[in-house]
């Protein structure tokens, strides 16, 4: 399962540049192309953590958003996710490049913290 950031349910949507601040979660079947869409729905804080928690619920492996920030980088990784950044036009497109390896798949996180915790 992949999940991409996005601004609305569809594969037609334009991928969310901010992995915590998304408005939707596409989880999508790499092989059948099927979809669901959940919101995402942050807090004022720990909005990463939370949307990390969402996706490994979710059983997604894969990653595919703008940026990631340090929280959700940690949440993600420590639940095995790969996280693909650098995504940018309809979610379709970034499922497309990540398939033909035009995404990085990110070491670090990529983004600022948010909620007032930054250092």
């Amino acid at each position: 399962m992949i999940c991409i950031t996005a601004n609305d349910v569809t594969l037609e949507s334009l991928v969310n540049p901010s992995f915590g601040r998304a408005p939707y979660f596409l989880f999508v079947d790499p092989e059948t192309l099927a979809v669901e869409a959940v919101e995402n729905v942050p807090g004022a804080h720990g909005a990463g953590v939370q949307a990390a928690q969402t996706i490994a619920n979710k059983g997604a492996r894969i990653v595919i958003t703008g940026n990631v920030g340090p929280n959700a980088y940690h949440g993600l990784s420590a639940a095995g996710i790969e996280i693909y950044v650098g995504a940018q036009g309809t979610a379709k497109q970034a499922l497309d490049d990540y398939r033909a390896g035009r995404l990085a798949c990110t070491e670090a996180p990529t983004g600022q913290r948010h909620g007032g915790t930054r250092r």
